[in-house]
């Protein structure tokens, strides 16, 4: 995800807060499918993200005139949505991620073409890792966010969040069997636009 203008992220966050229903469709156009394939990542089943992408926007349309006039809405988009799905856990309602084969090969068709074993290896790979790990690397690897940002998610110091990208990446490169590979150039995913 590339960085937004300050401004244009300003503006946007100004029109929701003043109630402007074509600034909520603009939002959920920028982030809608970022955030499914987040929850959907997270959950490893297709039913549980799309409950959890309905409630994640719920939650967003009823909060937005409430924003702060300095809100990152990328931040706040994947807090609400680790939110649900940490909420969800408690209730037990999630199990345990891939558990659902549909929707790891679905992630993996999304990502590049169906016929690309080293995407779906990656995919395997992710969701075998600490939750910890793969939080910080769906975030900063696949969905775009700067550190600063994933820390905001995350609720930890942006030096916190550096030193669990690094770790995540060695735990990816082991995971993927490729002891030899530098953390820092190990690929973790395509980047959305917003």
């Amino acid at each position: 995800m590339m960085a937004d203008p300050p401004d244009a992220n300003t503006a946007l966050v100004d029109r929701l807060r003043r109630g402007d229903r074509a600034a909520f469709r603009d939002l959920y156009a920028r982030f809608a499918q970022a955030s499914f394939g987040y929850l959907l990542r997270l959950a490893g089943r297709r039913a549980t993200a799309e409950d959890l992408h309905q409630e994640v926007w719920l939650s967003i349309a009823r909060h937005a005139a409430r924003l702060a006039p300095d809100t990152d809405l990328a931040a706040w988009i994947f807090t609400v949505a680790r939110n649900r799905f940490v909420s969800s856990r408690r209730r037990a309602d999630v199990a345990a991620p891939g558990s659902d084969a549909g929707a790891l090969a679905e992630i993996a068709s999304r990502a590049s073409p169906a016929d690309d074993p080293g995407c779906r290896d990656l995919e395997r790979a992710l969701v075998s890792l600490p939750e910890m790990h793969r939080e910080v690397l769906l975030l900063v690897g696949v969905e775009g966010l700067e550190v600063n940002q994933a820390a905001a998610v995350l609720a930890i110091r942006p030096d916190a969040a550096r030193q669990r990208l690094a770790r995540a990446r060695a735990a990816l490169a082991e995971a993927l069997g490729d002891a030899d590979a530098a953390p820092e150039t190990v690929p973790v995913g395509r980047k959305v636009s917003s």
